[in-house]
């Protein structure tokens, strides 16, 4: 599927093509996502705070630059999108991104809005950074067709809202970028919320999103495994037997929902590891995903360097 509607897709692909790869010096280390004024902003919610790494109250999202291994550069570029049970954003460590770095691609960590928004803003942040980073590919010396999205928890239901539901209406805002597409390339989901029906909803992360009694419509609606189609994104899972925050159920039903639908997919289930489990090796295996990751991301052509033609 193309990432950008007709012609305008076709060109920005061969202009990225045409450059020289990621010139890291071209991108500003933080770049906001509304500068021309954010979506429904609100001005009677708590004001932004920042500690450490932890976001709360986010009005003003926006993209953190990670460029990667000096003359490495892919092509290919990953959107982050942290979890925090849509309550904050957590961007601390980067062992779930380190290893794209090291291979080349370029990541942009996304900071999003939370509760104090709840639908649709955390969509309309991811869909706008997928086109903001779309449409600067030839800038930036990055392939428009190669722009996927990672997320962790909370994060892997942003993500995959942008996968499934990357034309819905709530999604758009009127903005001359809604006519660069938001759908991710490829989308790797790990100790994912998915779903936002009983037995297996995380409830903060529902409670954050679409309130403690949402309608069954809603509940629904954002049960993103009831939302998969044909035109639904390529996708990695990663989850574990022994997440007692997420229940990996989550990942099972979406990726059942992948297979029916025809998506290419896998899922890595893994007996031992926390929610969120690292790149560590005190979990054993299960810190091996990221090899495998890499794998289905080389097999699809998406670690592989782009050359001008």
């Amino acid at each position: 599927m193309n990432p950008a509607p007709g012609r305008f897709a076709a060109l920005l692909l061969t202009l990225a093509l045409a450059g020289p790869l990621l010139r890291a010096a071209d991108i500003p280390r933080q770049i906001p996502l509304w500068p021309e004024g954010v979506p429904g902003m609100k001005a009677d919610t708590s004001d932004e705070t920042v500690s450490g790494t932890t976001y709360t109250h986010t009005h003003h999202p926006f993209l953190l630059y990670n460029a990667p291994k000096a003359g490495t550069a892919n092509g290919t570029a990953v959107i982050f999108a942290p979890g925090g049970g849509y309550v904050h954003v957590n961007t601390g460590g980067t062992g779930f991104f380190q290893w794209m770095l090291d291979g080349g691609t370029a990541v942009f960590t996304l900071v999003y809005r939370t509760q104090d928004y709840g639908h649709p803003a955390p969509l309309q942040d991811m869909l706008r950074a997928v086109r903001l980073v779309r449409s600067h590919a030839a800038e930036w010396g990055l392939a428009p067709d190669r722009i996927g999205a990672i997320g962790n928890s909370a994060g892997s239901h942003v993500v995959a809202s942008a996968g499934t539901l990357f034309d819905a209406p709530e999604g758009r805002t009127g903005a001359p970028l809604d006519a660069v597409s938001g759908r991710p390339d490829f989308m790797i989901l790990t100790f994912s919320v998915l779903t936002m029906e009983p037995p297996y909803v995380h409830t903060a992360s529902r409670d954050g999103l679409i309130g403690r009694n949402p309608s069954p419509e809603l509940a629904a609606h954002f049960s993103l495994e009831k939302q998969v189609t044909k035109a639904t994104p390529p996708a990695f899972l990663v989850h574990t037997m022994q997440d007692t925050t997420v229940r990996e159920e989550n990942s099972i039903q979406f990726y059942q929902a992948l297979v029916k639908a025809g998506v290419p997919a896998e899922l890595h289930l893994y007996e031992k590891g926390t929610h969120g489990s690292g790149t560590s090796a005190s979990f054993g295996q299960t810190a091996q995903w990221p090899l495998r990751c890499a794998d289905w991301m080389r097999s699809h052509g998406w670690l592989n360097p782009v050359s001008p033609p």
